[in-house]
């Protein structure tokens, strides 16, 4: 049976009367929109209730559903331990879920019984359901930090398990907006937040999820926004539905951003492809820029392509230009997936006879032996975006006026270890942050230590 409603709706426990204590009328709209959703619901009698929340258990790499057969949580951490409930998993959905996202090379399913207690981003919207119906089973997924388009995948696998099950299902994306709305607010205020749950309260009402995928990330993160990728997972789980939707609510009386909001499916709309649409204008942008690489960046994915492909190490090509046949150096190679870092290994110093070479062996081993990703799949290969840097020698240094992170990279050495950062990082505002994070990737403690810089080429 398909999914033919979902709802967005925040998770304020101060909506919780309980909680609140009075403080809760100053939500009076989200409340009532609540109180509209909850009734719908009521009518509905779904036996089952799909509930994505950004504060179940959160991995960067993989969307978590939480296993067993249910779970309980109270609003103790809220002042409020009288309010609790038990809830019962649908062991068989979730497991359908997990079998297909699998199935699908999708990075979510379960992974044991982390984080068992039932979070607010679950309790709350149960709570206002609870009071006009109860006789139903759950499925809590978390998100991750993986990009955006895994979520809208991840909803395209729901959608489908709901198919192959007879239950009456709805799905509830739980995530609050900006948290950064009134400078007397929690968080204080940016000229983002207000932008951004206005664009979210437009992105319902025109139901052009395709909006979703256009947001800056640093955009994103200065308006600390919660719920994005919950409702991009019930974006996924509508993909090539047509839909009618109605807001019931935007407003952040507390510096806190809350919609309340209805998707009702109305039939099959081919066209309504979001994610597939987003692949493909993405991979033509990867393609338009594969046409410009120079033969830095072209050798690197050669070389990943033709050893996940074959299996086999590429072979030196011939007409290369002859700094990368006759020179020795240090290369690092990294890998951008849909604007992620998808994996960098390098060397310092040169460690076979040419720059190529060095440059072949670094570009598979980001690929394969980054410890932090797991291995590149064959799947992953048209995504997949090249950088190559290639390291000047160093040269030791005495203080840290004498680097500058525009123009230089770090060696710090220290305790038996030795650790790198490449220049012109985005995220790296300090030559004190370019050092400490230098030191933390080698495992360097203590003060003393040694520093080089180098400067480098930049291949992208």
């Amino acid at each position: 049976m398909s999914i033919n409603n979902t709802f967005i709706l925040p998770h304020p426990p101060i909506i919780v009367p309980e909680v609140g204590r009075g403080e809760e009328e100053k939500a009076r709209k989200t409340i009532e929109g609540y109180e509209k959703v909850a009734k719908l619901i009521g009518e509905i009698k779904p036996d089952r209730i799909i509930i994505s929340s950004p504060h179940a258990p959160i991995y960067a790499d993989y969307i978590n559903i939480s296993s067993g057969v249910g779970s309980s949580g109270s609003f103790s951490n809220f002042s409020a331990p009288e309010v609790d409930m038990d809830v019962e998993y649908d062991e068989r959905l979730v497991k359908l879920i997990s079998d297909m996202a699998r199935e699908k090379g999708i990075s979510a399913g379960t992974l044991g019984r982390q984080g068992d207690e039932l979070d607010h981003g679950v309790l709350i919207p149960l709570y206002y359901i609870n009071k006009y119906h109860r006789d139903y089973k759950i499925v809590r997924t978390g998100v991750s930090g993986l990009p955006l388009i895994d979520h809208y995948e991840f909803g395209k696998v729901i959608q489908r398990a709901c198919e192959e099950v007879e239950e009456k299902v709805v799905f509830i994306a739980s995530g609050d907006l900006s948290h950064k709305l009134l400078p007397e607010g929690p968080y204080g205020y940016v000229e983002e937040g207000p932008i951004f749950d206005k664009k979210i309260g437009e992105i319902i009402e025109s139901r052009d999820f395709s909006q979703f995928f256009k947001f800056d990330s640093k955009f994103l993160e200065a308006a600390a926004e919660c719920g994005l990728r919950s409702f991009v997972i019930m974006a996924g789980v509508l993909d090539k539905k047509s839909v009618e939707s109605e807001l019931f609510s935007l407003e952040g009386p507390y510096g806190v951003g809350y919609a309340t909001a209805c998707f009702k499916v109305t039939g099959e709309d081919s066209r309504r492809c979001f994610g597939e649409s987003y692949l493909k204008e993405e991979r033509e942008k990867i393609k338009n820029t594969r046409e410009k690489a120079d033969a830095w960046t072209e050798l690197a994915r050669k070389s990943l392509e033709t050893y996940i492909k074959k299996g086999s190490v590429l072979s030196l090509p011939e007409e290369l230009p002859e700094e990368l046949t006759s020179t020795r150096a240090g290369a690092f190679v990294t890998l951008y997936k849909r604007g992620e870092l998808r994996g960098c290994i390098g060397t310092i110093e040169p460690t076979v006879p040419t720059l190529g070479e060095e440059i072949i062996q670094n570009a598979i081993s980001a690929g394969v032996k980054d410890p932090r990703f797991p291995p590149v799949s064959e799947s992953e290969l048209e995504d997949l975006v090249y950088s190559v840097d290639v390291l000047s020698p160093s040269e030791p240094i005495s203080s840290l006026e004498e680097l500058d992170i525009s123009r230089y990279g770090v060696i710090v050495t220290g305790e038996g270890k030795r650790g790198l950062l490449l220049p012109n990082i985005e995220g790296i505002d300090s030559v004190e942050q370019q050092v400490e994070i230098a030191k933390k990737k080698a495992g360097i403690r203590g003060k003393n230590y040694r520093l080089e810089r180098f400067e480098v080429v930049r291949h992208k």
